[in-house]
């Protein structure tokens, strides 16, 4: 009998210590550093736009806005006049030198009002300017100063 007494009291600790363990980890799962930790990882990953208006330049005529984020590029309201081989770049002017250290994003048809540029997410913060430029006869049509 005795024998049994013991092996009830041994159960009943043990049973005491699990229950305790289990209790510690649910308190440290629902403790408040976690809800800072979603909030920052919720602003880390929310994309800073900005945007602009197209002007043309010299005789060409490009109009519209332009709204940039890390992941696309949204024309809305554009036209442009016509050209051979017209491209979208990111840059940091509005010039011949601008565009050759620019970044190519791709071909944009000049009567098409809403197109939109997807990519990978990318640090654009880098460029001030969108230009509309042609690359076969190397002009610039316009440009859009990003704020």
């Amino acid at each position: 009998m005795r024998k049994t007494a013991i092996t009830g009291a041994a159960i009943l600790a043990l049973s005491l210590m699990l229950s305790a363990c289990s209790g510690a980890a649910t308190d440290t799962s629902s403790s408040e550093p976690a809800a800072p930790e979603a909030s920052q990882s919720q602003s880390q990953t929310e994309e800073v736009t900005r945007t602009g208006t197209f002007e043309g330049a010299g005789d060409k005529s490009v109009a519209g806005t332009v709204t940039v984020s890390d992941s696309e590029i949204v024309l809305s309201g554009y036209s442009s006049d016509e050209g051979p081989d017209l491209h979208v770049y990111l840059t940091n002017g509005n010039d011949e030198d601008a565009v050759a250290a620019g970044m190519l994003i791709d071909s944009v048809v000049f009567d098409e009002a809403s197109q939109t540029f997807t990519f990978d997410a990318m640090d654009v913060s880098g460029y001030d300017t969108i230009v509309i430029y042609c690359d076969k006869v190397k002009a610039i049509f316009g440009s859009a100063l990003l704020s």
